[in-house]
């Protein structure tokens, strides 16, 4: 049975690689294909959910070009067959149970019974050449500064141009940037990528709080379907960010991935000491932030026991993260770092107020008499810069 703390962490990364065929490579997933190279075993948890989930978003346009694990690796530049890679997955069983018969004229299986075998499968990662690599297995620092090398071709360019890492430090960081220097290599780092993982845990903490387990169980399947949906969007807004900044100010994904979870950081902090200095109805006033971010099911069934289940120091943490990653995923770093630190708490209170009376706005252009057109465009105005023009600052 397959961890379904792992099929959360597998949304996020799929949705990270995604966001980065478009914006890095220019395809489209759902209507170009492309091909990608794994890591990881069809019988463990992170490659088998990894592989479901390539064949049910994008079908025959996701070509799996090569795929090793501890038993050996398989490798068709015309794509591994689908349903034999499944068959796997929904068998528990090792790449090396791969049907010879299932591969394409210029098909290889390469088991780790024989020497030739064990190169191939050491060596898979660095030789196919694909537009996506995902490691979901291996040793760790598997590529580091001594061998990254290996990674490109004879002409200097990469196997992959993109890595999207679901399995935690199978690069270094130290390959990752020269990878990125020497090759342009676009790597979106593990803790990016499996950010998933931990957000379910924060979704499991607080269910485990507010529901009991009867409760809990008799909601599970609706509880999970919006754990999953709320994770898509959560990675969405951070992969379109990262891609925006890197994009805008240059320097390589790890590093700008730092720099989104600073300017988090910075703002959760500040904010959590500043919800100490509010009244209890000016605190109030900011739990839909927190009801916004559970599932639905949850927060119906027990939100208006929160004061009761909940520690209130916890409440405010939860505030105070919502409230910073709302702000850093619309507005960006940079008017992060451009707040005086001193002022910054009091900004982003004030932000959410502005967002209050531009909702307030947009709800009335729906009794004018604009023209449909007219009220999309000055809503979508509103939507996407208002609240931030609205607090007046200004410029340096």
């Amino acid at each position: 049975m397959r961890s379904p703390s792992l099929t959360f962490l597998l949304t996020g990364v799929n949705v990270y690689l995604d966001v980065a065929l478009r914006r890095v490579l220019g395809i489209d997933p759902t209507k170009d294909s492309f091909t990608v190279k794994l890591t990881g075993g069809p019988d463990g948890d992170v490659a088998g959910n990894e592989i479901k989930i390539l064949v049910r978003e994008y079908g025959e346009n996701a070509k799996i070009v090569g795929l090793a694990d501890v038993s050996g690796c398989a490798e068709d530049p015309e794509g591994l067959a689908h349903d034999e890679l499944l068959r796997l997955v929904n068998t528990g069983l090792s790449i090396s149970e791969f049907s010879r018969e299932k591969l394409g004229p210029h098909g290889k299986l390469s088991t780790c019974d024989t020497e030739e075998g064990t190169k191939a499968r050491n060596t898979m990662h660095n030789r196919v050449v694909a537009d996506a690599f995902v490691p979901c297995g291996g040793r760790p620092n598997t590529i580091d500064i001594q061998n990254y090398k290996h990674f490109l071709r004879e002409d200097g360019t990469p196997s992959s141009k993109l890595i999207v890492e679901g399995a935690n430090l199978f690069t270094t960081a130290d390959a990752r940037k020269a990878l990125f220097d020497e090759a342009g290599v676009v790597i979106v780092k593990d803790s990016s990528a499996n950010k998933g993982g931990v957000i379910t845990s924060s979704y499991e903490i607080i269910a485990a709080m507010l529901l009991s387990e009867d409760e809990f169980f008799q909601n599970k399947e609706k509880i999970v379907g919006e754990v999953l949906e709320s994770l898509r969007e959560l990675a969405k807004l951070e992969a379109n960010l990262l891609l925006t900044e890197f994009e805008t100010y240059g320097g390589s994904l790890p590093e700008v991935s730092q720099i989104i979870s600073n300017s988090i950081n910075l703002t959760t902090d500040a904010l959590t000491e500043a919800l100490d200095t509010l009244s209890e109805d000016d605190r109030d006033s900011l739990l839909p932030l927190f009801r916004a971010h559970l599932p639905k099911t949850m927060a119906d069934m027990a939100f208006d026991s929160v004061y009761d289940r909940v520690p209130l120091q916890y409440i405010k943490n939860a505030i105070s993260s919502c409230l910073a990653s709302k702000l850093v995923y619309k507005e960006g770093t940079s008017f992060i770092s451009s707040l005086p630190k001193a002022q910054l708490a009091a900004i982003a209170l004030k932000y959410v107020q502005k967002e209050k009376e531009i909702a307030e706005l947009i709800e009335k252009l729906g009794s004018s008499e604009l023209t449909d057109q007219d009220r999309v465009k000055i809503a979508d105005l509103l939507q996407a810069g208002g609240a931030r023009t609205a607090l007046k600052i200004p410029d340096e």
